[in-house]
């Protein structure tokens, strides 16, 4: 168990960057904002403020995460693909394996109790 808990924190570390995570939000707020129908304005007297401004007055870790999650552009490549439908045979069979697996675990909970 605390093997797979590391493999999980590790793939977490790895795998899970502000940078995916910014790609991930541009591209559904790309998708979103093509549904909407209003014009955007930016209002009167409105300022924009950059990332490295807001870092500057930061200090250690905070600094540091920052930094580290700037965005320099956005990414060319969507953040992911969404896997085909299930047929209902293959929905039926991953239904199936789910119910197994869960008799499984209560199987061995219970046999674990006595």
């Amino acid at each position: 168990a605390q093997a797979i808990g590391e493999g999980g924190t590790n793939y977490i570390i790895d795998n899970l960057k502000m940078k995916f995570v910014y790609d991930y939000m541009f591209h559904l707020l790309n998708s979103y904002a093509k549904l909407l129908r209003f014009k955007p304005e930016i209002p009167k007297g409105a300022v924009e403020i950059c990332a490295e401004s807001m870092a500057c007055s930061l200090r250690g870790a905070r600094k540091n995460f920052m930094v580290e999650s700037m965005v320099l552009s956005p990414s060319d490549t969507p953040p992911c693909t969404m896997p085909p439908p299930y047929t209902i045979e293959s929905l039926q069979q991953f239904l199936q394996e789910k119910e197994n697996l869960i008799g499984q675990v209560k199987t061995r909970a219970m046999n674990k109790e006595l």
